[in-house]
């Protein structure tokens, strides 16, 4: 076991010093490790079209800490562009989403189930899911979070494999793995339907009190 790490740290330095980078900055936390090679794998990736078609993959961005992880669909626009999920109108969104739950974004983690942005923001095709389900398992297991949020319902039904609408599965609590999962509205959905906005309000409290509790 000791063996495949040195082996996997050697590979992940090496990548990054073909890449050009001189110096390395590492906690004393192996998961950083580990998330960094799925990282870098994920950047890499051509498992299906759509790594051909991205500008940047984008894998997830937060505390590798967190107690509560936020998972959505795919990439947007803006998130193709810098690489970092929920960066557009959306994002922004959810970003006073949580901070109005008392938590600050950094403290949080966010991925989505795509690495790579679909062509016009179309929904996922089956076979990108499949291809992608195993990079965020890997970030799951890694953060280990104490509830995850499954915004919108590509993400939710994917991950609690179910065909439920998103309007019945919100509010009520599920399990992903041991992990308390609340599916949500995605906030794409409530910029376009803000009257909502007051349901989700109602499972973040649940959140809230998941988390405290």
């Amino acid at each position: 076991m000791k063996d495949d790490i040195l082996k996997s740290i050697r590979g992940y330095l090496e990548m990054e010093k073909e890449s050009g980078v001189s110096e390395y900055l590492f906690s004393s936390k192996p998961k950083d490790i580990r998330l960094n090679l799925v990282k870098n794998e994920v950047s890499g990736c051509q498992k299906c079209p759509l790594g051909k078609m991205r500008t940047k993959s984008v894998f997830g961005s937060g505390s590798i800490n967190a107690k509560l992880m936020f998972v959505g669909e795919a990439p947007g626009h803006e998130e193709d562009v810098h690489g970092i999920p929920f960066v557009g109108e959306a994002g922004m969104l959810l970003t006073k989403i949580i901070e109005a739950m008392g938590i600050k974004r950094e403290d949080v983690y966010i991925c989505n189930i795509l690495k790579c942005r679909p062509p016009h923001n179309r929904n996922p095709l089956p076979d990108e899911i499949s291809a992608c389900m195993d990079y965020l398992y890997n970030q799951i297991e890694m953060i280990r979070p104490r509830v995850i949020c499954g915004l919108g319902k590509f993400a939710s039904q994917t991950l609690l494999n179910i065909e439920i609408p998103i309007s019945k599965l919100r509010g009520s609590w599920h399990e992903y793995r041991g992990i308390k999962f609340m599916p949500t509205y995605h906030p794409a959905y409530l910029l376009r339907n803000p009257a909502d906005k007051k349901l989700v309000w109602k499972d973040m409290k649940k959140i809230m009190e998941a988390l405290n509790g």
